[in-house]
């Protein structure tokens, strides 16, 4: 584990190959598991859950009770929220707190805003400046705001799902589509 001299780590729940660089803050009670790289000025906030294999560019939070999944990509500046009634005067809001949940080999591109309650599929793509106001299912490709699924991907690199009876197949990889996936009709 790599913890740059500017950063606060007051968790031991960091897996082996973490790399947390200055300015990020890992609070006691989070969990972060192995060969992650925590960019500069992020936030683990306590009852976080952060997988293997995670990256977490620069200005992320993680709120209490967020769990991301092995292998997500967490995009500069992307925004999870976990109350739905935010409220300054409100003092103990931790049992309306809501969590949200990343599947495996999700991204989530910069700028982007995920609302609380949610589960973002696994390998599915939220386009950068994407508002997330519903769950996203695996593989879905989705933008806009409010976001909506514009296509399916790949696991290996994101790839479109070339379109076909069955949901199509992966032009770089070969892979099919995951049963259940067809293209989004169009207008």
């Amino acid at each position: 584990m790599l913890v740059h001299p500017l950063a606060l780590v007051e968790t031991a729940e960091i897996g082996e190959g973490t790399r947390v660089w200055g300015f990020s803050h890992v609070m006691r009670g989070a969990r972060v598991g192995r060969d992650c790289n925590v960019c500069e000025g992020v936030f683990i906030e306590a009852g976080s859950v952060v997988g293997n294999s995670v990256t977490i560019k620069n200005g992320v939070c993680v709120w209490e009770k967020i769990v991301v999944e092995d292998g997500v990509f967490l995009g500069p500046a992307m925004v999870f929220t976990n109350h739905r009634t935010p409220r300054a005067f409100l003092r103990d809001v931790h049992d309306e707190l809501v969590g949200t949940l990343v599947r495996q080999g999700a991204t989530i591109g910069a700028g982007a805003v995920i609302l609380p309650g949610l589960v973002i599929g696994g390998h599915a793509f939220v386009g950068a400046g994407s508002v997330v106001t519903r769950d996203v299912p695996a593989h879905a490709l989705v933008t806009g705001n409010p976001a909506r699924i514009r296509g399916y991907v790949c696991r290996c690199l994101g790839t479109r799902f070339a379109p076909g009876k069955r949901g199509g197949r992966c032009d770089r990889c070969g892979t099919e589509a995951p049963s259940g996936t067809r293209a989004p009709r169009t207008r």
